[in-house]
């Protein structure tokens, strides 16, 4: 049987569509597409529109981006009518979503910058938005994703834009199917693809299947209008997951039916926030709930959690600084609440607060607990149950307390099903790891210490921990481990790290001996640490749960000692980072708190030293490293392992968690506990010899297809140097998780590292040539295939790295020169970041290095070289396409700081004269083009 074509795969489509009440519509071009519109906005307004009335919005609807265009499709149009007065037009209907108008089209044509067809469109009144790309079966559906944002460069924005309504796409190639939601093309991800599931997480591939359940009419239209999620702060539309929004169906049923409480268990870096955000949003709408209090533990999470719920919707949340402002703000008629447990447990139990909120206790709420799963929490929920009569409440959690892992306390042993009755949706990390939501853990147990018969099997239950745990010798065998490994483990510190110990005092140790050694020259890596000091520390052996990650309480005695030392290490960190924070000052010390975390995401922080601060509830993409030298189990060791597993592009392939004592009983036990006992594969990274064997697999198929690296040059057609592509793409993916591994040994492998760096300069002429084809109308296939080129981009090989080789060579004899310029001109032509500077430098290296005297400081001379190349590649961009000078920069100045591609209105502005209508676009995208291109080459990888 052959296999399934892209015009059969696409009429299936169609067909299944319209037996889902879809009507077929013929649409050639952006003509019939405005005409039907007109239609189609006629009869679901009951209305009938004149040439000029419809113009009018036809006109509005040309208006603004994607995100402008969003907001408009979820407002009315207002025109002014052929008699004067004035007139709208709803463009779908969201209350009653179901009641709108249902077309489905395809190969409409659109010409931008070049003409496109398009597979299949589904317009809802008339409005495409949602668009399907299809690939016939055995084709990568990354080709469709980079199809879609191949359109969206070339023609969605023709004409008057209508396409810049789409609020989702869906790719398929018939056996897998994703859908995702329209965003700006440079800030697609696809990681950002989603497969639909159902309510018991079983993912839905088949096109069939997926057609059925997510494309039907009144689904499609629920998700469009209640289920995306308008980013203000980010500007972009979010679609929410499968899980997300059975989540949230289940807690607005639950409120619209009963009066029971339930919780939700979707795992550690999942999305909760967002999910609960949109369950509280929609059940503001609701007639019969008064209000609605999102309750979280801790204040930097109040904080936290009010910036992001007004991001996703400005002015949904008012801040509240104190308890009095919060009590307000029950009596008023805020219908969204933010609070901390402290604020709202003093709420109601502070009597000069009681007058107002006697008055609330009957009144009908939802109560959304963040994080519900602290042992803190059991002792106010009596209160607040007794006090509010008429309140819901309902817990999110990533691992809930069970009887296994509930911790005593006054109330005795209580579970999350004790605080909140049925578990109304779960979500573990299986499922978000089968789901790519979240990376597999590599976990690596390093022994310090043997028993004096050798015996390496020894439990560290059975170890006197004072004596051997903190020993001085054991303490520096760690720092020395993680100095010559951390470079390795963070991709040359592409990402950071968080190291958790088991004590203050050990803390301390830790602490002393990297900076010592920092001193002594034996590392650069920048440490910084945060921890509580109050005269309870933390045990040196507590439960290994989680405690969170309180701050110091004031109110208590304090360790002076510890303070001590946290007062010095503070100090270090205002003499590295120019700040001025201390422990005298509360508000200093929580901004402290809060600029170490914003560190940590920035990776401007290497390793952060904790007890317990930052294990829970702290969410960095950047962090791919936890050390571990303290006891964890049950949930405390999940949460910890899950700061480090979020996904961040495709060099961040696994969290790495690198553990000094023997936690594997304790880890096997908590995926048992929190996925089940069959889950450990699916959870931890494969051994090293496993991925040593599928390198060579990969490697092996590499060479069936490019024999020698000069063969890459001999390969014949388009379809022959994609499969070179992809064999070689597959090659750095298994690399770069065995780089990763301490046994990763680069001579060891089937292709040497002079090979691979020969092969990886094939590989980057080819992304070359695809990138800089632009006049070219006809597309090529190498357009559609992901190059992954971060995997091949290595922060530390940079600008600053060649000036050191330079360096290094200045005063070498003639032998080592040469190979000092050797590893130079390997660089510049294997490293990513490098290559569009390659010109530049040589002519540097040839013009200016060798005429530099010993007195000279090449850093400086390199600077002053860089900075008039750079002026006079400015001088010539606006010369060559007539651009206001002082203008340019400000565009560039605004690219810079906003990362956000110009928009072709802002680069048309500042041309000192407008070019034709009809030549604009064309225009404009070059000198868009030939501004990213001067980033890259003078801004980006250049400290």
């Amino acid at each position: 049987m052959s296999t399934q074509t892209e015009q059969q795969l696409e009429d299936a489509l169609i067909a299944q569509l319209e037996t889902l009440g879809w009507d077929r519509v013929t649409i050639k071009d952006e003509t019939d597409l405005v005409s039907n519109l007109k239609r189609q906005l006629e009869v679901h307004n009951k209305t009938s529109l004149s040439e000029a009335e419809f113009k009018q919005v036809l006109n509005k609807l040309a208006r603004g981006n994607i995100f402008e265009k969003a907001k408009t499709l979820r407002d009315k149009v207002d025109f002014t009518k052929d008699d004067g007065t004035t007139g709208y037009i709803e463009l779908i209907n969201q209350a009653q979503w179901c009641k709108n108008q249902y077309q489905v089209t395809h190969q409409i044509t659109m010409e931008g910058s070049y003409k496109n067809r398009y597979d299949v469109t589904l317009l809802v009144n008339g409005l495409p938005l949602v668009q399907v790309e299809l690939k016939r079966r055995g084709l990568e559906m990354k080709e469709a994703f980079n199809q879609t944002n191949r359109y969206h460069r070339h023609s969605f924005s023709a004409g008057y834009g209508l396409f810049g309504f789409i609020q989702l796409f869906v790719i398929s190639n018939g056996v897998n199917t994703k859908y995702y939601a329209n965003t700006p093309v440079n800030r697609r991800d696809f990681k950002q693809t989603f497969f639909w599931a159902d309510e018991e997480n079983k993912t839905i591939r088949q096109l069939s299947e997926f057609a059925e359940e997510f494309l039907e009419k009144c689904t499609l239209s629920k998700m469009i209008t209640k289920y995306i999620v308008l980013h203000e702060s980010d500007q972009l539309l979010m679609a929410l997951r499968p899980y997300q929004f059975y989540a949230v169906e289940r807690i607005v049923e639950r409120v619209q039916t009963t009066t029971k409480n339930g919780y939700i268990w979707h795992t550690t870096g999942s999305g909760k926030t967002l999910t609960s955000f949109k369950a509280a949003q929609i059940l503001t709408q609701s007639p019969h709930v008064h209000k609605v209090v999102f309750v979280v533990d801790r204040k930097d999470l109040d904080f936290q959690t009010i910036k992001e719920f007004n991001s996703f919707s400005e002015g949904s949340v008012d801040a509240t600084t104190n308890t009095a402002n919060l009590v307000k703000q029950f009596a008023n008629d805020t219908p969204l609440i933010v609070t901390t447990l402290q604020k709202l447990n003093t709420a109601i139990s502070n009597p000069r607060h009681l007058k107002v909120m006697d008055d609330l206790k009957d009144k009908r709420m939802v109560f959304i607990f963040d994080e519900c799963h602290r042992s803190q929490f059991g002792e106010t929920h009596k209160r607040i149950t007794e006090f509010f009569g008429n309140v819901q409440m309902f817990g999110f959690t990533g691992t809930p307390i069970f009887a296994e892992n509930a911790a005593k306390n006054a109330m005795g042993k209580r579970t999350t099903k004790d605080l909140f009755g049925e578990c109304l949706h779960k979500y573990v990390i299986t499922d978000a790891i089968r789901d790519e939501n979240v990376l597999k853990f590599s976990v690596e147990y390093i022994r310090t210490f043997k028993s004096k018969d050798g015996v390496q099997d020894i439990e560290v239950e059975a170890i006197d921990t004072a004596e051997v745990m903190e020993a001085p010798a054991r303490l520096e065998l760690i720092a020395d481990y993680i100095i010559a490994n951390h470079n390795r483990k963070t991709h040359d510190r592409s990402f950071t790290a968080i190291m958790a110990v088991s004590n203050v005092k050990t803390l301390i140790a830790y602490y002393e001996l990297f900076k010592r050694k920092k001193d002594a020259g034996e590392h650069d890596l920048r440490i910084a640490t945060i921890f509580s000091y109050q005269a309870n520390e933390e045990d040196a052996e507590a439960d290994g749960m989680g405690t969170g990650d309180d701050l110091p309480d004031d109110t208590r005695p304090v360790n002076t000692h510890s303070r001590d030392a946290l007062e010095r290490f503070i100090g270090d960190y205002n003499a590295t980072y120019g700040s001025n924070y201390n422990t005298r000052d509360s508000k200093l010390f929580y901004a402290y708190y809060k600029d170490i975390g914003k560190r940590v995401k920035n990776r401007e922080v290497d390793i952060l030293l904790v007890v317990n601060m930052f294990l829970t509830g702290f969410d960095s993409k950047a962090l791919n490293t936890i050390y571990v030298d303290k006891n964890l189990k049950h949930h405390g060791l999940i949460q910890a392992y899950s700061r480090t597993n979020r996904i961040m592009g495709t060099k961040k392939s696994q969290g790495n968690v690198v553990a000094f004592r023997n936690l594997k009983p304790a880890t096997d036990k908590a995926i048992e506990l929190f996925a089940n006992k069959d889950a450990q594969e699916e959870i931890i990274l494969a051994p090293y010899e496993d991925y040593l064997k599928k390198f060579e697999e990969a490697a092996a198929a590499l060479l069936a297809i490019t024999p020698t690296v000069d063969s890459v040059d001999d390969l014949l057609t388009e379809e022959d140097e994609a499969a070179f592509i992809k064999a070689f793409r597959e090659v750095i993916r298994v690399k770069n998780v065995l780089e990763c591994f301490t046994q990763f040994d680069p001579e060891s492998l089937p292709i040497d590292p002079q090979t691979f760096a020969d092969y990886r300069s094939k590989y980057l002429d080819l992304y070359d040539k695809v990138r800089g084809d632009k006049a070219k109308e006809k597309v090529s296939i190498l357009d559609d295939l992901d190059f992954e080129i971060e995997l091949i981009s290595r922060d530390k090989i940079n600008v600053s790295y060649i000036i050191n080789l330079l360096r290094n060579m200045a005063d070498k004899p003639p032998a080592e020169q040469a190979k000092a310029r050797k590893a130079i001109s390997d660089a510049l032509d294997t490293e990513a970041q490098l290559r569009s500077k390659k010109e530049l430098i040589e002519q540097f290296i040839e013009q200016h290095f060798a005429r530099l005297t010993p007195s000279d400081d090449l850093g400086e001379e390199f600077d002053s070289y860089w900075a008039a190349q750079k002026q006079a590649a400015l001088e010539a961009l606006s010369e060559e396409e007539g651009l206001k000078r002082e203008a340019l920069d400000k565009v560039l100045a605004n690219y810079l700081f906003t990362e956000k591609t110009p928009m072709r209105d802002d680069v048309i502005g500042i041309m000192e004269k407008r070019p034709a209508l009809r030549e604009r676009r064309s225009i404009a995208d070059r000198v868009i083009e030939k501004i990213k291109s001067f980033v890259e080459t003078f801004i980006e990888g250049v400290d």
